[in-house]
């Protein structure tokens, strides 16, 4: 098997397209998706399941046990500002618990949206593991809040609410969670590295506002292809220094 990233973080603002890359490359024979992209067999490890069980335990809290919320509110924000942090931190100890079991070769992807209101990029990859960031790429889909906004409400299936890739946030909680997003602030420094704290990690990003996600196909595959060729020539000078 080629070389492959160990571990692939996926950042990017709801519904611009990470979900639907991740599907892409899932769809592909194993051989030809580490050849082409330097992505092995894949373990998907992303925070959304985690949020939605939040939601569903206070629901049967709230309505069937007559008992107080834990995590959010009845219109469902979250009571604690560090509960978007416990969530990465869920993510970095999945990580752990997959790396101890794993028998063989695999690229975890990490996947996660932040918005400036709940500390963004700069305080969520804070609370990534020294042992994820010193192996960890990361993509980052850019797309505008207004076309995030778009996707949002195409994709929403309100029959299939916990479905990854039918999920939707209604117009306003978009618009306050997510309508300030840090990254171009986040990565100004580096236009190569991302620097958390004497760490550094490698970072491209993957252009989105035209939507080839939804269109898939090869152009999803070539423009996706170009943008891990950048990211894995990092990768490797990284690992070399």
């Amino acid at each position: 098997m080629d070389a492959i990233f160990p571990i692939l973080i996926v950042n990017a603002r709801p519904a611009a397209g990470k979900s639907e890359i991740i599907h892409a490359l899932e769809g592909l024979p194993v051989e030809e998706r580490s050849r082409r992209f330097h992505i092995g067999r894949m373990h998907i490890i992303d925070d959304f399941p985690m949020l939605w069980t939040w939601f569903e335990e206070d629901h049967i809290l709230e309505n069937v046990l007559n008992r107080p919320r834990l995590h959010t509110t009845p219109d469902e924000y979250f009571l604690f500002e560090d509960l978007w942090h416990l969530l990465i931190r869920r993510l970095a100890l999945e990580f752990e618990k997959w790396q101890r079991d794993a028998d063989q070769p695999a690229t975890a992807i990490i996947e996660f949206s932040r918005g400036q209101q709940h500390g963004g990029y700069s305080k969520a990859y804070q609370h990534l593991s020294d042992k994820i960031l010193r192996s960890a790429a990361s993509l980052y889909v850019n797309v505008s809040f207004e076309e995030s906004l778009r996707k949002n409400r195409k994709r929403f299936n309100p029959d299939r609410p916990d479905s990854i890739l039918e999920h939707g946030l209604s117009d306003e909680k978009l618009r306050v969670l997510y309508r300030e997003d840090d990254w171009p602030e986040f990565s100004s420094g580096d236009p190569e590295y991302l620097h958390i704290g004497s760490g550094r990690v490698p970072y491209v990003v993957f252009e989105n506002e035209d939507d080839v996600t939804t269109r898939a196909g090869e152009p999803l595959y070539e423009r996706l292809e170009n943008c891990l060729d950048v990211l894995w020539s990092m990768h490797q000078a990284r690992s070399t220094v």
